[in-house]
């Protein structure tokens, strides 16, 4: 019997991954989105069964016949503009919760897209796994902490959740993000044959392509857990922990060797590559790596497959493929604050992050 999937925020950069590839391996997939992002499109994407809808208004109807959501729904960025991080971020956690809870009252299997950025800042000696201590450094990430404590007190024997922390997200997806890191170095090299780090590369950081991410998806569903807990489970792989010079050095050298600077201002005249987290030290602090054992243990079928180096090739081979120029590379829509930004100049959201026309 076809298995039925929901997958909230599913009209993003990593949904739009994940489900054509759900659907490949015989999910019946039906995507939940507001549609922020709907448009931002780098080349076609598959077509789905769309619900164009807030998270926030979620109701049991929405979930009849499923037999999973995967909820990927909510913010991904710090910071953002002028907004209170209570502003954004608690409305996402009550949301995650509610939608858990009707989950768990219809006995619906719950899956929620969490992050390795929870750890915030580590030694690099030391692998960072499940049961390590946590320092979340943004909003962002305390936000991830909280609904996966909220996810814990509903945990019981009829609801055992699963929250999957997806290391760094890289690699080529119909709606593209230029403003993650490996990402907009690829973009950066190809379009614009340089390659300039907006801090000085000395932070770690784990990678995962986003093809792995959506096979760690895909072994979840398949999973027969149901402990009554919460399973927390890092995504990636351990030599894809990574300085992010290390990685800049990977795809300066895919993409014929071509030079690599630090920024000492805004990016030209765009400035999309500056990030505010950084300070003048050009220090992120934001700085981990982490270890992906327990995956094996839970989830033994599950391989991530792709090496930094390989998903470099691959995504410098696609962006060359459809000749991705400048203007393409600097194109807001491929960055999340800035499309949300136009958003609110053009009068379509207000600030509650709500449509008022579309």
């Amino acid at each position: 019997m076809t298995q039925k999937v929901l997958i909230t925020g599913g009209l993003g950069y990593l949904g739009s991954v994940i489900a054509p590839y759900l659907s490949e391996h015989g999910f019946d997939v039906t995507i939940l989105d507001t549609g922020f992002f709907k448009n931002s499109l780098l080349f076609p994407p598959s077509a789905f069964k769309i619900i164009l809808k807030d998270a926030r208004d979620v109701q049991e109807d929405d979930l009849k016949g499923m037999d999973a959501v995967l909820h990927l729904a909510g913010v991904s960025n710090d910071p953002f503009g002028n907004l209170s991080a209570e502003k954004i971020y608690d409305p996402t956690r009550v949301y995650t919760r509610d939608i858990a809870l009707l989950c768990k009252n219809k006995g619906i299997r719950f899956i929620f897209a969490s992050s390795c950025s929870v750890y915030g800042k580590g030694s690099k000696d030391v692998l960072l796994d499940e049961d390590s201590p946590m320092d979340p450094q943004t909003p962002y990430s305390i936000n991830k902490l909280q609904i996966e404590g909220d996810l814990r007190r509903l945990a019981d024997k009829t609801f055992s959740p699963v929250a999957l922390r997806f290391a760094t997200a890289f690699g080529v997806s119909p709606r593209m993000r230029f403003d993650i890191v490996v990402n907009m170095l690829v973009g950066m090299a190809v379009a614009e044959k340089k390659i300039v780090l907006n801090s000085d590369g000395q932070a770690w950081r784990p990678h995962v392509y986003v093809r792995d991410i959506a096979e760690s998806l895909l072994c979840a569903l398949g999973s027969q857990y149901g402990e009554g807990d919460l399973l927390v489970l890092n995504v990636g792989r351990e030599d894809n922990n990574m300085k992010i010079i290390d990685v800049a050095k990977i795809v300066a050298e895919e993409c014929g060797n071509i030079p690599v600077s630090f920024m000492t201002g805004a990016s030209g005249e765009s400035g999309l590559i500056k990030n505010k987290l950084i300070g003048v030290s050009g220090r992120d602090t934001r700085s981990y790596k982490v270890a992906f054992k327990k995956i094996k243990e839970y989830l033994p079928e599950f391989e991530c497959r792709y090496s930094v180096r390989a998903g470099v090739r691959e995504a410098r081979d696609k962006f060359e493929e459809i000749r991705i120029d400048r203007a393409a590379f600097q194109n807001p829509k491929f960055y999340r604050l800035q499309t949300i930004d136009r958003l609110f100049k053009q009068g379509k959201i207000d600030d509650d992050l709500r449509w008022i026309k579309q």
